[in-house]
């Protein structure tokens, strides 16, 4: 197994423990897929894959609902997706994914993160030298499935790795895979729990006990806000 089985054991594929965060960012996630690709999800495949991240994640029915309801309303907010870079406290490197309606606000609440932390906001791409930007498949195992043969036939498509655990598999690929591969699942029956992206980083930075602490505050201040959907660095943990 390499380095995307060691930094999801690292994680843990942690996101903020607070659900209602979670419910705000898929219901965002949602808004902006309906409105690219419309409320049908068996016309907008990247609809279909976030109402079985919903189920994933146990949001509830009517959130769903809800959601796709207010996407298609002519008075809803338009949120964009807009990706911030710069340095922590101690010189970690941070990569901060946000969904917003305000770029104005959000972008001041985050360079003050920053910068009130010992760190500094960067500029756009300055950093993605330093992750891998990756799309992640959870799916469902099938009886008698051979992970090495499966693996041999998704090489072409972009996927760098796969593993399972329990009845689960993994699948890591190349973030422009990810409508082939979605594609490739579906018409192969296989069962999608969820599908999302991870930023892996290409090294990681050692921190004391005291500087991992001084990072974790700055941590704390972007899991209060509402606009940002995932935060990744590349500190040891």
């Amino acid at each position: 197994m390499g380095r995307a089985f060691e930094f999801r054991k690292a994680r843990k594929l942690k996101r903020w423990g607070n659900m209602a965060k979670t419910f705000t960012k898929i219901g965002k996630e949602i808004s902006i897929a309906v409105k690219s690709g419309g409320a049908d999800p068996s016309g907008n495949p990247r609809l279909r894959l976030l109402l079985q991240n919903a189920k994933a994640a146990n949001m509830p029915k009517d959130n769903v609902e809800r959601a796709i309801k207010k996407a298609i309303s002519k008075d809803t907010e338009d949120y964009r997706e807009v990706v911030y870079e710069g340095y922590g406290p101690h010189g970690v490197a941070v990569v901060v994914e946000t969904f917003t309606d305000n770029p104005t606000r959000t972008v001041a609440n985050v360079r003050s993160y920053f910068t009130r932390n010992g760190g500094s906001l960067g500029t756009s791409g300055s950093l993605s030298f330093m992750f891998e930007h990756k799309c992640v498949f959870k799916l469902k195992t099938k009886d008698n499935i051979d992970l090495e043969d499966l693996e041999l036939e998704l090489i072409d498509l972009g996927v760098t790795e796969i593993f399972a655990e329990e009845d689960t598999i993994f699948v890591y690929a190349e973030f422009e895979s990810f409508g082939a591969l979605q594609t490739y699942f579906e018409e192969n029956k296989f069962e999608i729990i969820s599908a999302e992206f991870e930023r892996i980083p290409t090294q990681t930075k050692t921190l004391s006990p005291d500087q991992m602490a001084d990072f974790e505050k700055m941590l704390a201040k972007f899991e209060e806000d509402e606009d940002v959907s995932n935060i990744f660095h590349n500190m040891k943990e």
